[in-house]
């Protein structure tokens, strides 16, 4: 009896030795996400058990922060400025991927730009980098818009899957689409692209990394995490062929083609980084067409904390 209690309590300590931390990860099912989707296969090397749950859009995985039922979230820049306008207490701490926007129109629409869109029905999801980029080149060209009759524009507001449905029905005339589903669009000749929206203040969208302030607090937990996130996009930049792999079979099972993520990666990249002045100048432009509707919006200087992902690139020699 001794000798299997003695068995039992070495058993036990031996499991809590090799216990991990649980990471609750939110994060959202486009090409360029790959990388932080592969965390969830790479981190127990750091002793980090990374659950992965996937949302339809990233404004959604805020109250789930909120709730306490995530600790680091994939975010469109917008989603996490306006999460943190609202009071979710966030930082982003990297970013970890750029561009990844297109805006796609019907081949029979007539339309060649931007101001062509008058009199025109878009479709673009709600609270993403695309609305934002999509609001920001209407406004170039002087358009209004509203998601009601009689403005110059008439937004469609819908989720990023059934956008495809909707340009591939000729319910839309056009999208502001995210990737690799605008690229899909273009191969199945639903759409054609007008441009890559990228020509205003704002560059190219960079996706936020953003961890709870508890999180945070937890140097040493926070450090080994902020480790395996650069370790990982280093071995997608470094192994393009396994990330497609990954992307293609994995999260999206075959729902799209190695040309799809190709062409959707030639319009997108993995990164480490983000700064302080691209969330400021998102952020006012948020504030500009009335995107997130804050209050008060976050001074990005208060919220983008860097300092563990300075550390982690540093620790494993990436630039």
């Amino acid at each position: 009896m001794l000798k299997t209690l003695s068995i039992i309590a070495v058993l036990t300590v031996a499991s809590q030795a090799q216990a991990k931390d649980v990471i609750r990860l939110g994060n959202l099912k486009f090409a360029h996400y790959g990388a932080v989707s592969y965390m969830s296969e790479n981190c127990g090397k750091y002793d980090l058990d990374v659950q992965e749950r996937v949302f339809p859009k990233g404004i959604d995985i805020m109250p789930a922060i909120v709730a306490g039922e995530i600790d680091v979230a994939a975010s469109a820049a917008d989603a996490a400025i306006a999460g943190r306008a609202g009071g979710t207490k966030i930082y982003a701490v990297a970013g970890f991927s750029q561009g990844g926007a297109r805006i796609v129109v019907r081949p029979d629409a007539g339309i060649k730009t931007i101001a062509d869109m008058k009199g025109k029905k878009i479709g673009v999801a709600r609270g993403g980098a695309q609305e934002l980029l999509l609001l920001a080149e209407l406004s170039k060209f002087k358009l209004t818009w509203s998601d009601k009759p009689g403005k110059d524009v008439q937004i469609v507001y819908l989720p990023f899957a059934d956008l495809n449905q909707a340009i591939s029905a000729k319910q839309i005339d056009g999208m502001s689409q995210s990737e690799p589903q605008s690229s899909q669009a273009i191969n199945k000749g639903w759409g054609v692209e007008l441009m890559k929206p990228y020509d205003t203040e704002m560059g190219e969208p960079v996706r936020a990394l953003v961890m709870t302030e508890k999180m945070y607090g937890n140097k040493a937990l926070a450090e080994r995490f902020m480790k395996c996130f650069v370790e990982t996009t280093k071995y997608f930049l470094d192994k393009p062929e396994i990330a497609q792999k990954y992307v293609v079979e994995k999260m999206f099972k075959g729902q799209i083609t190695a040309e799809d993520y190709k062409d959707a990666m030639g319009n997108a990249e993995f990164t480490y980084d983000i700064t302080a002045k691209h969330v400021q100048i998102t952020t006012d432009f948020m504030q500009k067409y009335g995107v997130g509707k804050m209050t008060t919006p976050p001074k990005a200087t208060d919220w983008v904390k860097l300092d563990l992902l300075t550390a982690a690139k540093k620790a494993l020699g990436v630039k």
